[in-house]
């Protein structure tokens, strides 16, 4: 019998508050919690705040924000320690920097080791070696193993920075807009593999999405953003109404069901 998760467990964020000179991006913003195992969205139009919000909860801005991983408290750690538990992914592509995917790969990892204060003794050369290589395989892309970064296309950088991101071994991965250089085949294949990996390591995965049908279809948890606010929050189902889609969106738009179960947004005009 499964034992029920604990109260502390997953990733939260309270009393995000964010300010650039006068203009206020988020203003008192609660978000999760995000629970282990899950794959999470944060949803909204443009401007609506959703990337300044996963990096307040990185820490990447300055915030009196309160963020709470499994039981203990980010916010008061530094910006090292609580990389190595809480990895932050940006929206802009890893550098294309001369360098083969594989030592870039391996760098990385690297990083989070020192963070961890692991001796070189505790990860050989060949141990990082094969755990870069498992890492692009699980994208499917090791025939880039030897590829430098500045010869692949954004797609492909894109992919090596999830592989990047998920070799580090976090307890919470952000990704912002994660699928945006990515064509329809690969989206779907990455959506997969994050879905398995949060289950089957209990990673807490929060993406910021702008595809809905992709949130409704392949997402547990949404978080809906709009003007610095958190307007709605649970399942996608629940979440993306007709009345949520034309508030937020400005669009008059239904929720339907193909005949394989598959939920898709259906927009009718402009609100």
């Amino acid at each position: 019998m499964t034992s029920a998760p604990s109260p502390q467990a997953g990733l939260s964020a309270t009393h995000v508050t964010v300010q650039y000179g006068r203009r206020i991006v988020l203003q008192d913003v609660t978000a999760g919690p995000f629970r282990p195992g899950s794959v999470c969205a944060l949803l909204g139009p443009n401007g609506s705040g959703k990337s300044t919000l996963m990096r307040a909860m990185a820490g990447l801005v300055p915030s009196p924000a309160c963020v709470m991983l499994n039981g203990a408290e980010l916010s008061r750690m530094s910006l090292t320690d609580r990389t190595g538990r809480c990895l932050y992914l940006p929206q802009a592509l890893p550098a294309a920097v001369h360098l083969p995917v594989l030592e870039a790969l391996i760098a990385a990892r690297k990083t989070i080791d020192r963070a961890r204060v692991l001796s070189a003794s505790d990860a050989p050369e060949e141990d990082a070696i094969q755990s870069a290589l498992e890492s692009l395989t699980l994208f499917g892309i090791p025939q880039l193993a030897m590829q430098a970064m500045d010869e692949l296309s954004g797609g492909q950088r894109q992919l090596v920075g999830l592989a990047q991101a998920l070799s580090r071994k976090p307890d919470a991965l952000l990704l912002d807009e994660p699928l945006s250089a990515l064509d329809l085949h690969h989206q779907f294949a990455v959506m997969d593999i994050l879905r398995r990996e949060s289950t089957a390591h209990q990673l807490v995965t929060v993406l910021v999405l702008h595809d809905l049908n992709i949130a409704l279809n392949m997402t547990d948890f949404v978080t809906v953003l709009h003007d610095g606010q958190m307007v709605a929050s649970g399942p996608p189902a629940a979440v993306l109404t007709p009345d949520l889609l034309r508030e937020v969106y400005r669009v008059h738009a239904r929720v339907e069901e193909g005949a394989d179960g598959r939920k898709f947004v259906s927009v009718d005009g402009i609100a």
